[in-house]
């Protein structure tokens, strides 16, 4: 979803496949691609690239008129660079809560600590984020592509934590929701969803 929203605000032609998981992304074509079989995979100047944080900044360095990056030498790079890696930082949390609460299938084989301790550790980040986007309307100056790559783990976080305690998160966020290129990157109606809940907790 980060890159398919950014290739959206970019306002470039591209082809999107679309992979179901499952044996798809494990077939040696897809394999060839993406060798740990996971989505997205860039395939661009007869090159592939497979990490969302490299993704977006190839896409910035080589498709943007200047809105959406900070290129070397200029004032907001090192934040821009900062925030570009924070994304990982959030996701990661996010990510150890989707396996918890979604892939393990079998309450016994889930761990209450450890969606207790993710959880928290979640919310330490967005309090990070919170503090940051006080008075603020974006990660930078201007909108650019670390409000979509942070702005993709709000998206995921919202269904582990709840927003409403980090006001200038939910702020930004709602901000970011409104954007048309935000909206075509969602999911489409009837596709097989990942969050089928709007909120996953220890209850």
């Amino acid at each position: 979803m980060r890159t398919l929203w950014l290739l959206y605000e970019l306002g470039v032609d591209f082809e999107l496949v679309v992979h179901d998981f499952g044996p798809e992304l494990r077939s040696e074509a897809y394999l060839a691609k993406h060798p740990l079989g996971r989505v997205p995979a860039l395939e661009i100047d007869d090159k592939v690239l497979f990490e969302t944080g490299a993704i977006t900044e190839y896409l910035c360095e080589t498709l943007d008129s200047g809105d959406l990056f900070r290129a070397p030498g200029t004032p907001e790079r090192m934040e821009w660079l900062q925030w570009l890696h924070y994304a990982e930082t959030v996701a990661v949390h996010g990510a150890a809560l989707t396996q918890q609460h979604i892939v393990i299938y079998e309450d016994k084989d889930r761990s209450p600590l450890i969606m207790k301790l993710e959880a928290r550790r979640l919310e330490k980040t967005l309090e990070v984020l919170d503090a940051h986007l006080a008075g603020r309307d974006y990660l930078l100056s201007t909108f650019s592509a670390v409000d979509i790559a942070v702005g993709y783990s709000a998206y995921v976080a919202r269904v582990f934590v709840d927003l409403s305690q980090f006001p200038h998160v939910e702020r930004w966020f709602a901000m970011l929701n409104r954007r048309e290129s935000y909206q075509r990157a969602l999911p489409p109606e009837g596709a097989n969803l990942i969050y089928k809940s709007d909120r996953y907790t220890l209850d």
